[in-house]
């Protein structure tokens, strides 16, 4: 077994374009175009974030265009080190500047053995290092060809990747399946809690039946008859949560729930119960919401919760459907916030309680299942982590396991 560099196995490393600098813009529809937001902690990217470019543009931009089985490197910004594969349902596309294209030869190396060589974390370290040699971090294609990486057979590469690609498929088709009971669960909320069209008493859609609607002043819009009003805060428990440093928490397993997008350490206990709504508090992300079906440390954030699970689920429907409204009101020049105060005054519109639990008959099984597969990706992702360095120094055979 010998090392090898990337460039001496591809047969092509490059970087991407931005469309701007051959005077072009975005568009809403046309050939993806791949940031390096899309490249995370996923083997694949992440195809909710593309921005589109059109066919003029893309052969424009022709040196960056990418095809299945590439290697991505995020080369700069905040996602620098991270690497993806490029499937079939990503492709045409092109990207930007702060990605590298690496193709490798086919026959000589597998993709998938090399994307796992390299996220290794000792191995994803040292890029890191090696990317912090400027003032601006980035890793330059000089650099990105000039890793190294050892040169197993290609039968042991493929039987390395088959083990752990069987893992990552497993995360990735509860990820799907996560993503399609979501959506059913919005769609449902959308039918009956926006359109108006839950099921009447005789089954038949409320509003397109011609089930009666009555204007209210408040919202300036009509609702359904034996609806209410009233603020979230009469309706639902809005707090703020408890600031810890990441110096004062104790080691544990429960997220603490900060100001960002995701959690932002561990500590030793919760201070907010599983399935509770967060609204980032604070700085570039104030006012984003998340939903966590675990115990949570609630930190520089506001949480939400009703007064049982099906409420707090239309509540986060709800929230969800006023997003755009909620980052609008983080307040602050040099610093933005979102407070308590103001969600509580937001007008809620309540529905019947016999809605409510109907709601959540459907809709809490699916969100236990949910939940229950974030565990098991947890503890996949976990197997995966730790069996990865084993599988590349030798430790731990496949024909062992």
């Amino acid at each position: 077994m010998n090392n090898a560099t990337l460039k001496e196995v591809s047969e092509l490393i490059t970087k991407g374009t931005t469309p701007s600098s051959v005077g072009c813009e975005f568009v809403s529809v046309g050939i993806n175009f791949i940031k390096s937001e899309s490249i995370s902690d996923s083997k694949y990217l992440n195809n909710s974030i593309y921005e589109h470019i059109d066919i003029e543009t893309d052969k424009k931009l022709k040196r960056s265009r990418i095809k299945e089985g590439d290697l991505l490197f995020s080369i700069a910004g905040a996602y620098l080190g991270k690497i993806a594969i490029v499937q079939a349902k990503d492709v045409p596309a092109n990207t930007n500047q702060a990605v590298g294209i690496v193709r490798l030869k086919k026959g000589t190396v597998d993709v998938d053995y090399v994307y796992y060589y390299f996220s290794q974390r000792n191995i994803n370290a040292y890029i890191n290092k090696l990317s912090s040699q400027s003032s601006q971090p980035n890793l330059n294609l000089d650099l990105l060809g000039k890793l190294e990486f050892e040169l197993k057979h290609i039968d042991d590469q493929q039987k390395i990747a088959s083990v752990l690609s069987a893992l990552d498929s497993k995360i990735e088709l509860n990820n799907r399946i996560n993503g399609e009971l979501e959506a059913m669960a919005k769609t449902l909320y959308d039918y009956w809690f926006v359109q108006f069209d839950f099921p009447d008493k005789n089954g038949k859609p409320y509003k397109t039946s011609g089930g009666k609607m009555v204007w209210n002043e408040e919202l300036k819009r009509e609702i359904p008859e034996g609806w209410g009003v009233c603020s979230v805060d009469e309706y639902a428990e809005v707090k703020k949560g408890e600031l810890i440093t990441g110096k004062d928490a104790k080691e544990g397993s429960i997220k603490v729930v900060a100001a960002g997008v995701n959690y932002s350490y561990l500590h030793s206990s919760p201070n907010r119960l599983k399935n509770t709504i967060t609204i980032s508090g604070s700085g570039a992300n104030a006012g984003f919401i998340n939903f966590w079906r675990e115990p949570i440390f609630a930190s520089d954030c506001i949480t939400v919760r009703g007064k049982s699970d099906a409420e707090t689920l239309i509540l986060l429907q709800y929230l969800n459907f006023i997003q755009p409204h909620i980052l609008s009101q983080a307040t602050g020049s040099a610093q933005p916030h979102v407070y308590p105060s103001d969600i509580k005054i937001l007008n809620y519109v309540v529905p019947p309680a016999f809605l409510i639990d109907n709601y959540g008959k459907m809709t809490i099984p699916m969100n236990e299942k949910i939940g229950n597969n974030l565990i098991e990706n947890q503890k996949l992702t976990e197997l995966r982590d730790w069996l990865l360095p084993m599988l590349m120094n030798g430790q731990v055979k496949v024909s062992e396991l």
